[in-house]
Formats: structure tokens, C-alpha cells, sequence
């Protein structure tokens, strides 16, 4: 009787003899060289290859598989040139969320950045005079004609605003700060420790819940520099409290020879009670209660790019301006383009919820979410059955994460609950939206993974991935 056949008893499996050359591979997937070049490809190749001769040394690499080769191959180097940095679909309901880029940029915005990346442009040189001329030149107008500064520079973000600002005030000397004051924002950026990386000397006055302006007047001598204020934008302190505010301290550090300093973080330009959204200080108004220096974030509440904007004083700003550190936090030309775009859109306010879509998110009504919320649940339930159950639910969408991250907005969307009961199924169901083409983010609260749709202006981003989603969990 004769031996079974091998490949019979092993269920067909291959030998490492039985995989192709490399230089076999790349020339049956001549194409995919030819799009993509022969060093990527051929690394990729002997990758997969060195992979797939291990599993066939092992016994479990089928010989099936061997005709899916050039597939196999096609699929990796589409996933090394997959970038890194993606879309998403943002339904977790915080609008400015930190961890998905914050705002969106504008459409004016992005077609700045389109039409000045791809050409030369006057980043550094004086169209009128011929010669070099300064980035902040091409800004610096515009801020002030919006705040009503004197003066006004860009850094690459709110912390190196605050940064730099106390650097140039205050390095070598002392600068006052109320206790209440002494936050700490993402990624444990903590004022105490700003202080001490600008080469200032922090000097703490009153107590966490209560400070005066005596406090103030009393911590001052001849070796203060600056009196800064912060607003605390990511948390409050409520109950039994007093704060000074900066219309108050203004004149106690004037009198004192001392140039007044405040951080608003978010930075709204406009008021945004006119929409109904809770309201933020302006630097026009801190600059009109007497600081000479405002500093604020490009890329929350104002709807713009990362940056940290610095408005005050011909003085106090010049000094900043001149501060040899200034250079190292300056902003590119990327940003800076979009900021000037995004900024130019202050100039028709009337326009902002149309054209801004930070603020139009805010502004969203309620019952166009609500209808979404509707029309989308009998597509969205077909595609995650049997496994899960899906309803239509009021829910509270969040301004951000750092920014008026106490203040919630009416809104709503789709909750999925486990069909059996079993919160852990909905981390794998997260973990499927994630894998999609446009991977989508929702949140998990008490056992249903929510989709907050108050993000969601294009239905067809998520109805697109259905079928893909559905797919993926069978």
C-alpha cells in the first residue's frame, strides 16, 4: 500500500522550496514597480517573503496562499504608504477635541494653504520696498485692527506664547501669580514649571479659592518684573472664592512701573453669547481693562490652526518681538497662511457661523441633529445586526476638551448596545470603526458605544463605510 500523499496529510501545505524568488515576485508584479518604485517594492517583497518561509518552515503556511502572493504584496505597500496621520470621523461629541486636531479649518483657510505651499511666496520679503521684510508684518495689522493692540506677534502655540512672554518680561526677576492660577493643561504643561523654564522666579500670592489685590501689592518688590494673570479655561473653582480681575490689577502694576501679562488660552475674538454659547473674555477687553500683553490660542475657540497669538503694547510686544527664544517658537508658513485666512474672517462677522466651521458645529440646531440622528439608525442597526441593537438618543455634546470643557450643548445621536448584554463586545465594535477607510470615533459610556452626530455634516462619510463595517464584524 502505498504512503498517503504528503500534501493530502498536511492539508496542502507549502514548502519553503515552493515560494519564488524575489526577483520572480517583483517581475510578476511588474506594475506595482513601476508605480511605486523598485526600492519600496523589493523591500516589501523579501519582507513578505522572509515572513511567509517562516510560517512554511513551521507547517502552517498553505499552499493556497502562494497564488495570492502578488495580492499579498500589492496590500503591504498600500499599507506602508498609508500615512500615519488620517481623517477621522470626529462623533465623539466634544467639538474642539484635543486629540483629533481641534478645529477645522475654514475653506478660505485651506485654499491659502493650497495656493501659497505649492509657490514661492513673500513669507520674509517686502513686496512694496524689494527687500527682506518681517513674517509678522504680514499679520500684525490684522490683529491689531481686530483686538485694537498697538502691536501683536505669532508663536507656534499658546504654551510658547506664555512662554516666551515671561521670558522676555521677567527672566532673571520675579513674577506674581494668584495660587488659583496655577494650572495645568495637557501633557502636564503646569504654569509653576513655565515659570521656571522662562527663568523666572514664581512668586505665589493668596490661597487657591480666595486672592485680593493686596496680595498683589504686597508681593511686589523691587525685583518683580510682572504681574500675570491666567484664565483658568479647563476647570472651576466655585463656592466660597475671589479672583482680582485684570481691570483691577492694571493699575496696581502701572503704579508699580510693571507690565501686566494674561493668558486667555482658548481666545474667542468675538462675543459668543450672540449665538447662545457660553461666554469667553476677549482680548479686546482685557486689553481695554489696561494689560499690556494678551496671549491666546489659534486653534480653539477662534477656528483657526495651531498658534499662540501675543497682543498688547508697542513696548511689552517689542520686547517679546526682540527676545532671542522668539525665533525658535516662530510659526511656518503652513500655519501662517491658514491664520491669516482664518483671521480675515473676523473681518464680516455676520458671516462667521457660515463660514467658520468651528463655530457652526457650535451652532448647529438641535432638530437638524436630531433628524440625522433618525434617518441614519435603520442603515446603521442593518449593519452592526445581529450582534447589536442601535437607538436614537438625546445626548450632550461637549465645546472641548480644554476648552469650556465643563459647558455642555443639547444634542444627539445613535447609542449601540451589545445585543447580549456583554459591554466587552463594544470594544471590539470600536475597534472596527476605527478600521475603516475613514475610521470613526465615538465614545463608551454605561455599556453603548455612542455617536454623537453634532460632528457629522456629511452623512455619506459614515453610510459610505456600512458595508466595510458590517463586514468587518461578521
Amino acid at each position: 500500500m502505498n504512503a498517503p500523499d504528503e500534501s493530502v496529510v498536511h492539508g496542502s501545505k507549502a514548502r519553503p522550496q515552493d515560494l519564488p524568488a524575489l526577483d520572480k515576485l517583483l517581475r510578476d508584479c511588474a506594475p506595482l514597480v513601476a508605480e511605486h518604485g523598485h526600492t519600496l517594492v523589493a523591500n516589501e517583497a523579501r519582507a513578505l517573503l522572509d515572513s511567509l518561509r517562516q510560517r512554511a518552515v513551521a507547517g502552517t503556511l498553505a499552499q493556497a496562499e502562494l497564488d495570492m502572493l502578488a495580492q499579498m504584496l500589492v496590500e503591504r505597500v498600500q499599507a506602508r504608504m498609508q500615512p500615519n496621520l488620517r481623517a477621522v470621523l470626529n462623533l465623539t461629541g466634544t467639538v474642539i477635541h484635543t486629540n483629533l486636531g481641534r478645529s477645522l479649518l475654514a475653506d478660505a483657510a485651506l485654499q491659502q494653504v493650497m495656493a501659497l505651499m505649492g509657490s514661492p511666496n513673500n513669507l520674509e520679503f517686502d513686496l512694496q520696498a524689494g527687500a527682506r521684510g518681517d513674517r509678522d508684518d504680514l499679520i500684525e495689522g490684522l490683529l491689531c485692527e481686530l483686538t485694537g493692540a498697538e502691536a501683536a506677534t505669532v508663536v507656534n502655540n499658546n504654551a510658547a506664547a506664555v512662554l516666551l512672554g515671561i521670558a522676555a518680561l521677567a527672566g532673571g526677576r520675579e513674577a506674581i501669580v494668584s495660587r488659583g492660577e496655577l494650572v495645568e493643561i495637557g501633557g502636564a504643561f503646569r504654569m509653576p514649571d513655565v515659570m521656571s523654564t522662562a527663568g523666572a522666579t514664581l512668586v505665589e500670592v493668596g490661597t487657591t479659592n480666595r486672592t485680593h489685590p493686596r496680595d498683589y501689592e504686597n508681593a511686589i518688590t523691587p525685583r518683580t518684573a510682572l504681574i500675570v494673570k491666567v484664565h483658568t479655561s479647563n476647570y472651576q473653582v466655585q463656592g466660597f472664592t475671589a479672583a482680582v480681575d485684570e481691570a483691577t490689577l492694571a493699575p496696581i502694576a502701572h503704579r508699580a512701573g510693571l507690565p501686566l501679562m494674561t493668558d486667555l488660552g482658548s481666545g474667542a475674538l468675538v462675543d459668543l453669547s450672540r449665538w447662545g454659547l457660553p461666554a469667553e473674555p476677549l482680548p479686546q477687553a482685557m486689553l481695554a481693562a489696561g494689560c499690556d500683553v494678551v496671549t491666546f490660542s489659534g486653534d480653539k475657540l477662534l477656528g483657526g490652526p495651531q498658534a499662540g497669538l501675543i497682543v498688547g503694547s508697542k513696548a511689552a510686544v517689542g520686547r517679546i518681538r526682540k527676545f532671542p527664544m522668539k525665533r525658535a517658537l516662530r510659526l511656518s508658513k503652513l500655519p501662517f497662511a491658514a491664520l491669516e485666512a482664518t483671521l480675515r474672517l473676523y473681518l464680516r462677522p455676520e458671516r462667521l457661523v457660515q463660514d467658520l466651521p468651528t463655530l457652526r458645529l457650535l451652532t448647529r440646531p438641535l432638530d437638524q441633529i436630531a433628524g440625522l440622528a433618525q434617518r441614519l439608525l435603520p442603515d446603521v442597526a442593518a449593519a452592526v445586526a445581529p450582534r447589536f441593537t442601535v437607538e436614537a438618543v438625546a445626548l450632550q455634546s461637549q465645546i472641548g476638551s480644554g476648552s469650556l470643557p465643563v459647558e455642555r450643548l443639547p444634542s444627539a445621536g445613535l447609542a449601540i448596545a451589545a445585543a447580549d448584554g456583554r459591554g466587552r463586545s463594544l470594544d471590539a465594535l470600536a475597534t472596527a470603526l476605527r478600521g475603516l477607510p475613514r475610521p470613526v470615533i465615538g465614545r463608551i459610556n454605561d455599556d453603548r458605544l455612542l455617536l454623537d452626530l453634532r460632528g457629522l455634516e456629511e452623512p455619506a462619510l459614515l453610510t459610505s463605510q456600512l458595508a466595510a463595517l458590517k463586514e468587518s464584524l461578521a
